[in-house]
């Protein structure tokens, strides 16, 4: 049964093990959303994009992802609760049990790339147990012309069974869902769960390993858009802390929202085809253009709708992680192809809930690998269980757990591009000011905005004292000015109101960033120690 709407071609997957030929393959978005539809997997909005549920899970699990411990990772891969090893003997057992599975059952197959520079393409097969996955597959890598179609040969494959439950006990995982990545087999095995993301993310955490060690080229966990000028800017942060919507600009082209590369030739490109924005309180009124790209082609999950069909997107009732994909051709104002040269910027974003960094602030080469590595935002109250307050969370390199290496050395390269661009880097706190969360207000969007626009036309000033003021406690450059923001927002220290608190909760976090980084310190140079913040002092 197989078939195939965009080009017909015979394929075989009984190189994988798979032996029936009951498979849908390439076909096009609408017939996988009126599969979904067909099979009760999902609901249409108003406007028929087409709504489902991920199940059980709605996220990543971290503690559920294995890369197989061979020839080429055993000595390159950074070990530990990031990176958990997974014996090649347990891999092909436990392959050879989900393709049993799959061999019972009806299946959607699709051949994609990823990396939108041709030096660097990556031909992935997906092959999926559920229609509605491999739409998402659909959005979110490259597609190939039916003329790539004709002789595509896939070096990596993804195989998805959201179906199957793995038995910890005879598996070797540690519960009945796993994503595991296999370089010798280039393979990236994920079941257990329907939640989409391991999907695009098993192929990424691929390419951070690949790109660094056979390329020497940076593989970065951020967004980018390019300015009239040709002007890249790079956009690092993690969930929550604005990274699709800050990039996604209006007077700017958007190269990507998520995965990137950084070459030698200092251009940028994109790893994916399309966006995966979470939509938690989106509006069209503060972002219009991820608004507008939900339309058919795009996929909600775990959004509720009313009787009518009307998303309510501050309902957070299945989770707070609520999510849209869609092809990047959803987006108007698109960079095509996903390509960026001549890099000026870099923003790492935070979401400080403790209210204490400045709004925007200058990093030296120091700090910028310092907050690189160290990767802070934080967590507020009713995320996730057991949190009544605000608490610090690190992830090294914006994305500790796609890394399979070790961060020093995503910062290293980092460093390295940054002086030979000679690129300005801001720390940009889309948090909390006035206080800390339940006390304090979110900074608002449009001010965000405004700092982004003045730092990329060099608005903010040349360094100098009567522009910038040193962060006391973080030792940033803070400044003094900036148009269309109120001078008192750039100071968080001012919009407190009360000095004693401010420096008391400052210097707490001051102390956890030094906390955090102790497990680096062996392994970072003087320049990068010298980064962070102070000492407590009281």
């Amino acid at each position: 049964m197989q078939s195939s709407s965009s080009k017909q071609r015979t394929i075989s997957l009984k190189n994988y093990g798979i032996l029936h030929d009951n498979f849908h393959y390439q076909e096009t978005p609408e017939e996988l959303q009126k599969a979904t539809l067909d099979l009760g997997m999902g609901v249409e909005t108003n406007n028929g994009t087409l709504a489902v549920n991920t199940g059980e899970f709605t996220g990543r699990s971290p503690m559920d992802r294995f890369i197989v411990k061979d020839d080429i990772t055993k000595d390159r891969v950074w070990w530990g609760p990031v990176n958990i090893p997974f014996e090649q003997e347990k891999f092909n057992a436990l392959y050879n049990k989900v393709i049993a599975y799959l061999n019972k059952k009806e299946l959607f197959v699709r051949d994609s790339y990823a990396c939108a520079d041709p030096e660097y393409k990556l031909n992935i097969r997906v092959i999926n147990e559920y229609p509605w996955s491999n739409m998402f597959a659909y959005n979110m890598f490259l597609r190939p012309t039916d003329e790539e179609l004709e002789n595509f040969t896939p070096e990596w494959t993804v195989i998805n069974a959201p179906g199957f439950r793995a038995i910890a006990e005879e598996d070797g995982t540690r519960q009945h869902n796993f994503a595991i990545l296999n370089f010798t087999e280039k393979v990236a095995l994920i079941g257990g769960t329907g939640y989409t993301g391991e999907i695009k993310k098993g192929i990424f955490s691929a390419l951070n390993f690949i790109l660094p060690v056979f390329k020497e080229t940076l593989p970065m966990h951020c967004s980018s858009n390019v300015g009239e000028e040709g002007d890249t800017a790079i956009f690092f942060g993690l969930s929550g802390t604005g990274k699709t919507t800050l990039s996604t600009d209006p007077e700017r082209k958007l190269i990507g929202d998520d995965e990137h590369g950084w070459t030698s030739r200092n251009t940028v490109f994109n790893f994916e085809g399309g966006c995966y924005a979470k939509v938690i309180n989106l509006s069209e009124e503060q972002e219009p253009e991820i608004y507008n790209a939900i339309k058919p082609g795009a996929i909600l999950e775990n959004v509720i709708l009313d009787e009518n069909g009307n998303v309510d997107f501050t309902d957070t009732s299945i989770t707070q992680n609520t999510r849209v994909s869609y092809p990047i051709y959803h987006i108007d104002n698109i960079q095509q192809p996903s390509i960026g040269k001549n890099v000026k910027n870099i923003f790492f974003l935070t979401a400080d809930a403790f209210g204490v960094l400045p709004p925007i602030s200058k990093l030296t080469p120091s700090q910028a690998a310092y907050h690189f590595i160290s990767g802070y935002t934080a967590k507020v109250a009713g995320t996730e269980a057991g949190v009544v307050e605000p608490q610090p969370s690190f992830s090294a390199c914006f994305g500790a757990p796609f890394m399979p290496l070790h961060p020093t050395k995503y910062a290293e390269m980092l460093s390295k591009k940054m002086k030979e661009a000679g690129v300005d880097v801001w720390l940009v706190n889309t948090g909390w000011t006035g206080g800390p969360y339940g006390i304090g207000t979110r900074m608002k969007l449009k001010y965000t905005r405004a700092m982004i626009r003045a730092a990329l036309n060099g608005d903010l000033g040349l360094y100098s004292y009567n522009t910038y003021h040193i962060h006391s406690v973080f030792g940033v450059a803070q400044p003094r000015e900036c148009p269309g923001v109120p001078t008192s927002v750039l100071s968080p220290r001012a919009t407190w109101n009360d000095d004693e608190k401010y420096y008391t909760t400052a210097f707490k976090l001051s102390n956890a960033f030094r906390e955090n980084f102790k497990k680096f310190e062996k392994y970072a140079n003087e320049e990068i120690r010298r980064g962070g913040p102070q000492r407590y002092a009281f």
